[in-house]
C-alpha cells in the first residue's frame, strides 16, 4: 500500500484515490516575476517525482501546476523595468520552462494562468458573498470573514485566538475583523484591472488557486502539494475559500515539501540568500546531478544546499553511470528483491533517500557481475538500474554522453589550433574549451607514450586531465574516461 503525510492529519495514512485508479493532484507553481531559484526547482522536482510514481504504480495521473501572473511583485517589476506585464510574464515563464525540462521536471498535464481563470474568480467571490462567507468593503476590496469558517487552522495548527494575538492593529479600516483576507483588490491608478460587481480591480492571491484548482480538478481531489512556507496563510485558506463556496471537502491529501536551506536559513528572495537554478546549472554541467540532489533528502526534510553536497549528488550519480557503462540494460529483467524494496520505500511517503540506497546497491552489484565476467548478469542487473532510475527520472542518458558531458561551446575554432599545435605541451587547452574531441585525441596521444613505455608522458597526459576534471580509467581491457 501506498503511504503519504497528510499535513492536514498530521500523519501518515493509507492512500486511496477518490475514483479508483485516477489521480487528481494540483501544486502551487511561480509567481512568475524573475527567474526560478532553488527553492523553486525543489518544487517542480519534487512533484515531479510524485506524478511520475504515481503513473508508475498505474494511476491515470492529472497533474496542475498553476502560474501566478498577477500580483503585486509583478507590477512592481514591470514598472521598475519599463516593461509591459505580459512581457515580464512571459519572459519568466518561458525561462521557468527551461529550467523545469533542464531538471528533467515533466510539463504537468494543465498549466493554468490567474489572468485566464477571471471569470472563475469572480463567481467565487460572489458565491462566498452570497452564502455570506464574504462582504465588500467602503474602499472597493473584498473580503472573506474568517470566523465566519468553523474548521480554520485545521491545516496549520493555529487558533483564531492566537492569530488575533499576534494581528497588529489594521490600517485598513474597511475591514470588518483584522483576521480577515482580501479576496479582491480595488484598483489603483496605474495598475491592471478587470470588471467585476464591485468595481475594476484584480483578484488576491488567495483566491486565484481556490478557483483554478476546482476548475481544473472539480470541488473535491486527491493530493495538494507546494512548499511548506505556504501551508500558512495560503493553503489555510484556500482551504476555508473553496470549502465555504463549494459546501464540499476541498482536498483529501495535503503534502508540503521541505524548506531549501543555506547557513541554516530558509532560501529565499526575500531574505537575498537564494541561488537561481541558472546560476547552480552553469557551475555543475550536468543539470541531472542537481535533480539527484534535490531527491537524496526526503521531500518533507530540509534541504541543506552546499558545494559539497552538490559534488557528493553528482559523484553519487557517476557511479550508477559507470556501473552502466559498456552495458546493454535489459528492458524486462526481474529485479526480485532488489526491486521489492526499492517500490517499498517509495511507497513509504515517497523515500528516495532510501530509494537510491538501493540504486546504490544495483549499481555494486552491477560491478561484482562485471568484474566476474558474468555480462549476462550485468545487463538483467543494469537494466533492473535503469528502469527503477526512470521511475524518479534518472539514469536514462547514454552513459558514455553522461560521463562524457560536453561543454556546449563553439569551439570549431580552438580544435584546429590545438590541432595545429599537434596538442602537445601543457596548457594547450583549458577546462571551458576542453571538447571531446581534444580529450579523444589527448587520450591517443597518451596510449602511444604508454605503448613506448614513456611512463612520464603518460602520467603528465592523465594528469594534465585531471587537472581539467577529466578521470581517464584504465583497465585490462582497454581505456575510458569521464568528466567529474
Amino acid at each position: 500500500m501506498l503511504s503519504i503525510y497528510n499535513s492536514l492529519t498530521k500523519r501518515k495514512q493509507s492512500f486511496t484515490p477518490i475514483q479508483p485508479g485516477r489521480v487528481r493532484m494540483y501544486v502551487c507553481g511561480m509567481t512568475v516575476y524573475d527567474y526560478c531559484h532553488l527553492g523553486h526547482a525543489r518544487v517542480m522536482v519534487v512533484f515531479d517525482m510524485v506524478a511520475r510514481y504515481l503513473r508508475a504504480r498505474g494511476y491515470q495521473v492529472t497533474y496542475v501546476r498553476n502560474i501566478t501572473d498577477i500580483d503585486d511583485k509583478i507590477i512592481k517589476r514591470a514598472h521598475d523595468n519599463g516593461e509591459r506585464i505580459d512581457q515580464l510574464t512571459q519572459r519568466f515563464i518561458q525561462a521557468m520552462h527551461e529550467d523545469a525540462a533542464a531538471l528533467g521536471a515533466l510539463p504537468p498535464d494543465a498549466e493554468p494562468r490567474a489572468t485566464a481563470f477571471l471569470p472563475d474568480i469572480v463567481d467565487m467571490i460572489v458565491t462566498l458573498i452570497n452564502k455570506g462567507y464574504a462582504y465588500a468593503g467602503d474602499n472597493g476590496d473584498v473580503y472573506y470573514r474568517v470566523r465566519q469558517f468553523p474548521n480554520y487552522g485545521a491545516l496549520s495548527g493555529k487558533s483564531l485566538d492566537s492569530l488575533q494575538v499576534g494581528t497588529r492593529v489594521e490600517a485598513d479600516l474597511a475591514k470588518r475583523d483584522p483576521l480577515d483576507f482580501v479576496l479582491w483588490k480595488a484598483a489603483k491608478p496605474g495598475e491592471p484591472s478587470w470588471d467585476s460587481p464591485w468595481g475594476k480591480g484584480r483578484p488576491g492571491w488567495h483566491i486565484e488557486c481556490s478557483a483554478m484548482s476546482t476548475a481544473c480538478l472539480g470541488h473535491h481531489f486527491d493530493i495538494h502539494g507546494g512548499g511548506m512556507d505556504l501551508q500558512f496563510p495560503h493553503h489555510e485558506n484556500e482551504i476555508a475559500q473553496s470549502e465555504a463556496a463549494t459546501g464540499e471537502k476541498f482536498v483529501n491529501v495535503w503534502m508540503h515539501n521541505g524548506f531549501v536551506r543555506v547557513d541554516d536559513e530558509k532560501m529565499s528572495k526575500s531574505l537575498g540568500n537564494f541561488f537561481t537554478v541558472r546560476d547552480v546549472l552553469k557551475k555543475y554541467r550536468e543539470p541531472e546531478a542537481v535533480r539527484y540532489f534535490i531527491l537524496n533528502s526526503h521531500y518533507r526534510s530540509p534541504l541543506d544546499y552546499s558545494d559539497a553536497n552538490l559534488r557528493a549528488a553528482k559523484s553519487a550519480l557517476d557511479g550508477l553511470y559507470i556501473a552502466l557503462r559498456g552495458l546493454t540494460p535489459e528492458s524486462n529483467a526481474d529485479g526480485g528483491e532488489r526491486e521489492s524494496r526499492f517500490h517499498a520505500a517509495m511507497a513509504d511517503d515517497f523515500n528516495t533517500p532510501k530509494a537510491f540506497a538501493e540504486l546504490a546497491e544495483l549499481g555494486h552489484a552491477v560491478n561484482r557481475a562485471k568484474s566476474a565476467g558474468d555480462m549476462a548478469q550485468a545487463n538483467a542487473l543494469s537494466g533492473v538500474l535503469r528502469r527503477l532510475g526512470g521511475i524518479v527520472g534518472l539514469l536514462q542518458s547514454n552513459p558514455e554522453e553522461y560521463l562524457k558531458g560536453n561543454p556546449g561551446r563553439d569551439i570549431t575554432a580552438l580544435i584546429s589550433g590545438v590541432e595545429a599545435k599537434g596538442i602537445v605541451g601543457k596548457g594547450a587547452v583549458t577546462t571551458a574549451n576542453l571538447s571531446d574531441e581534444i580529450v579523444a585525441k589527448l587520450i591517443i596521444q597518451r596510449a602511444e607514450a604508454r605503448k613506448n613505455k614513456n611512463w612520464a608522458e603518460s602520467d603528465r597526459i592523465r594528469d594534465e586531465l585531471k587537472a581539467h576534471g577529466v578521470i581517464v580509467e584504465d583497465t585490462a581491457a582497454d581505456t575510458t574516461w569521464r568528466r567529474e
